[in-house]
């Protein structure tokens, strides 16, 4: 009987738990969906995939990766970072089933790498990097959300051509791309209305004004309206999905881009993850791996049906976390409208101006880059800094990871240089002509710190007596223990008196266990 009550207790908690962040999950899931909904469009249509995939892979991102998935904010889709490698893809592969069968390929290898617990790679990303990483997609949202807030073709976007003239803006768009700006800004301020979402908002304002210029010179065109492929039926519905071409199996480059989507998708996802989590204000941490194993079904999933390659989406992870979001019923909720608006109402979504959306993503796009990131990143020192600041351009000016890659190169540098600066703490006391110097050892003392070490003995004036303490290092590289020794040894001739604290001939590298241990008992 005891136990029967504390089942119905633990529902109870959990009915509490669903029913008190639902008000905060299911607006943030409409904004996450109206934010989803043009990215999904946009990035089919840049890899050359049915406009249907792209919606697709957002369904699937949304019901089953984060029904998955152990991360609570983080929403998964289609990926803008994989666009140029899906296009090529179904180009070299000649038809979008061989395409698929790599994809599925691709699934299952990420699958296998959550369960070979791969995804601890992401811990070794510096926070700078990581930082920067953000800030640089917000920037990249910024300057391609700009055509369509002034009512421009993006494919005649340039400088030069607005600066010739020869640009046609949209009155129209321009009139609801900074009204909805400044909605966004000024609509939270207001306590008794910031019950309602300031992008939901956007968007019933964004209808308002394009249907009331509907009819006027300054009418929106087409190209600038939200479009999603209408269905009339189940069997038109249905007829839209496509299945692999499983006898290109043993094409060995389908398993050449199946291995080049796994690797990059898996990054672009531990990136994600990564930089979600530092957006979670509750500081939840998301389990890597199991992130793996979800993203890994997804993409099969998608595979299976005829989707597109899917991650951890930061630009849909923050509208959400921005929006309020509790839990990962958000993520579920916006694959949920996503389909039923593929089913039930596409007429009213092609209603919305893609200025709306776009003021959205800009607005979320500042949230990223925004002027107090610069200055706390300077604050923290070069170190930081410079890494932060090299990721931000070198991904606008490559892509996500060949800029994260540049960032973290920056970074080891970085890494290396204050590691060999830093291998010894010394205090120098003087009593009339008599010289003392300790040497402080530190933790951990590697072959990069061997220059160092030398630089410091070499120094060393005649009649000192030296300390070399060695009391708090768990690990002492043999090439500096040979540096060490050598100097005890032949310190005699300058007249220097060494003497070893707790140095021994020989170091073995200790185990992250023992030194977990050894901490615990301490």
């Amino acid at each position: 009987m005891q136990d029967r009550n504390s089942i119905f207790s633990r529902l109870e908690v959990k009915k509490y738990i669903l029913t008190k962040n639902l008000k905060h999950d299911l607006p943030a899931s409409i904004v996450v969906f109206l934010v989803a909904l043009p990215l999904c469009l946009g990035i089919a249509l840049a890899s050359g995939a049915p406009l249907f995939a792209g919606l697709l892979t957002g369904v699937i991102g949304g019901v089953v990766v984060a029904s998955f998935s152990g991360s609570q904010l983080s929403v998964s889709g289609p990926a803008a970072g994989l666009t140029v490698i899906v296009l090529g893809a179904i180009t070299s592969l000649g038809s979008y089933q061989t395409f698929l069968m790599a994809l599925l390929l691709a699934g299952a290898m990420q699958l296998i790498l959550g369960l070979l617990k791969a995804g601890s790679v992401s811990s070794y990303f510096p926070s700078s990097v990581i930082e920067g990483m953000l800030a640089a997609i917000g920037l990249t949202l910024i300057i391609n959300q700009i055509p369509y807030i002034m009512g421009i073709d993006p494919s005649q976007y340039s400088i030069s051509a607005i600066t010739s003239g020869n640009t046609n803006f949209g009155i129209a768009a321009i009139v609801i791309g900074l009204l909805s700006l400044a909605i966004l800004i000024y609509w939270p301020r207001f306590k008794k209305l910031s019950v309602v979402p300031a992008p939901l908002v956007v968007v019933v304002v964004g209808v308002a004004l394009a249907y009331a210029f509907k009819n006027t010179a300054y009418a929106i065109d087409a190209k600038q309206m939200v479009a999603i492929p209408e269905v009339s039926g189940w069997g038109d519905f249905t007829g839209l999905f496509m299945m692999p071409d499983f006898s290109t199996i043993t094409n060995p480059q389908v398993w050449v881009v199946a291995g080049t989507l796994a690797i990059v998708a898996s990054l672009e996802t531990l990136l994600g993850i990564e930089a979600v989590d530092k957006l979670d204000k509750k500081k939840r941490t998301s389990p890597s791996n199991r992130e793996l194993v979800a993203q890994g079904i997804g993409n099969m999933t998608s595979g299976m049906l005829g989707g597109l390659p899917m991650t951890s989406v930061i630009v849909r992870s923050s509208a959400n976390a921005n929006s309020g979001a509790k839990t990962k019923m958000s993520a579920i909720f916006h694959g949920c409208w996503l389909l039923l608006s593929l089913l039930f109402i596409p007429g009213v979504i092609n209603m919305i101006p893609l200025a709306g959306l776009a003021a959205v993503l800009i607005f979320t796009g500042y949230k990223l880059t925004r002027i107090d990131l610069y200055k706390h990143q300077y604050h923290k020192g070069w170190n930081q800094f410079v890494p932060f600041v090299v990721t931000v351009i070198a991904v606008l000016l490559t892509d996500l990871l060949k800029g994260v890659a540049i960032g973290m190169v920056v970074s080891v540098f970085y890494l290396l240089r204050t590691n060999m600066r830093n291998p010894y703490f010394y205090q120098l006391q003087q009593d009339g002509s008599k010289k003392d110097l300790r040497i402080n050892l530190a933790e951990e003392v590697s072959f990069l710190n061997k220059a160092a070490i030398q630089t410091i003995l070499s120094k060393i004036p005649k009649e000192t007596n030296v300390t070399i303490d060695g009391t708090n290092s768990k690990y002492i590289d043999p090439d500096v223990l040979e540096t060490i020794f050598n100097y005890k040894h032949n310190a005699y001739s300058k007249g220097i008196i060494v003497t070893l604290k707790n140095v021994q001939k020989h170091y073995t590298i200790p185990k992250l266990t023992d030194n977990l241990v050894q901490e615990i008992n301490n």
